[in-house]
């Protein structure tokens, strides 16, 4: 099983894997609606709208690990996104990142470090991990924001192959 192949659910409960998305960047991101971070949702959805069009799509990981940050249903979370944040990029269901349930594709994206070297546990929400259509990884922490010239860099570098 790969980041690509693994089997996925959809906020509204269709089957996918990221492979649906084959081709294209991919930006995944662990997310949640109660955290300080959630602003972020704002610059993330600026990049789809951005870059959506040249073959790059954000898709958000809804995710409760981090002090309960994201306790609502997926149609709470659907709403929330969609008319607090107008947010148009496709949202997972809600899974685990960390610890015995975590997602298989996020066994695969925390093998991956940082800038920083950091790899291993997610540490809060909204850490990104840019996906190349070759499979590459490139990982940031939550604090680096969608707006971050480092995110920016990676995303048009990837476009540009």
């Amino acid at each position: 099983m790969t980041i690509f192949t693994a089997p996925l659910k959809t906020l509204s409960g269709s089957d996918t894997t990221l492979g649906a998305y084959a081709g294209q960047v991919i930006l995944a991101v662990n997310v949640a609606s109660k955290c300080g971070l959630t602003p972020q949702y704002t610059g993330l959805e600026e990049l789809q709208k951005t870059y959506g069009s040249r073959g790059f799509t954000v898709v958000g990981f809804p995710c409760n690990q981090f002090l309960g940050q994201e306790p609502g249903s997926a149609e709470e979370i659907q709403e929330f996104c969609s008319t607090t944040y107008g947010v148009t990029f496709p949202l997972m269901e809600k899974i685990d990142v960390n610890g015995d349930d975590r997602h298989p594709i996020y066994a695969e994206l925390t093998q991956v470090a940082d800038a920083d070297g950091v790899d291993g546990d997610i540490r809060w929400n909204f850490e990104k991990f840019l996906i190349a259509a070759d499979g590459s990884v490139t990982r940031f922490g939550p604090m680096v924001t969608p707006e971050d010239s480092s995110l920016v860099s990676a995303i048009e570098a990837s476009l540009a192959n």
